[in-house]
């Protein structure tokens, strides 16, 4: 049985805050695995985290199946963690139709149908509110929410999806004062 009280919920916030990583959920989730790797793939790490280990194996799994399918087909395994801006364009060719813009207003709209969504409470970008964000997938609650949210420049669409999105797509519009900005270490 696993007692849970208001204290070890605490604790479990405090945890998983502590990963949060500038620019987005996959970039927390890298830091996660990262820092997971660099204890030998620890269950006690997992533990002392409120992390959940048979997750934590099942990344490790896909990543070396990954790993194998490269050397197979003889492709070069080239990684930078720290070259951040590689991943977050790799996410937007993978999820590029998945994209959603700030509004004037405050609030988040997709881009190619214009349907209201929220950044969800849990992502390590709820109080960022950058301009722009691909999602992996989106949870109707009280309101529709994104989930695996990562912050992506515009110009990113255009340069990996040309056949789904035009210039005219993502056109800045005018922000108020205090939105849209991107955390200062995500300068470029």
């Amino acid at each position: 049985a696993v007692v849970s009280t208001q204290s070890t919920g605490v604790h479990a916030d405090n945890a998983r805050t502590n990963f949060f990583f500038p620019g987005g959920d996959h970039l927390t989730l890298l830091n996660v695995y990262d820092q997971w790797a660099a204890t030998d793939y620890s269950v006690q790490w997992c533990f002392e985290n409120f992390v959940q280990h048979r997750s934590m194996k099942r990344a490790r799994a896909i990543r070396d199946q990954l790993q194998g399918l490269l050397e197979r087909t003889e492709i070069d395994l080239l990684s930078n963690p720290m070259d951040h801006i590689n991943i977050r364009k790799a996410v937007t060719s993978g999820y590029f139709y998945h994209t959603s813009r700030l509004t004037a207003n405050g609030l988040y709209k997709t881009v190619k149908h214009q349907q209201s969504v929220h950044i969800h409470p849990n992502s390590s970008l709820f109080e960022e509110q950058p301009k722009w964000v691909i999602y992996h997938e989106l949870v109707q609650t009280s309101k529709e929410y994104m989930r695996q949210v990562i912050e992506i420049e515009s110009k990113w669409l255009v340069e990996v999806a040309p056949h789904y999105y035009k210039e005219k797509d993502i056109e800045e519009k005018k922000m108020p004062k205090q939105r849209g900005k991107a955390k200062a270490e995500l300068e470029r």
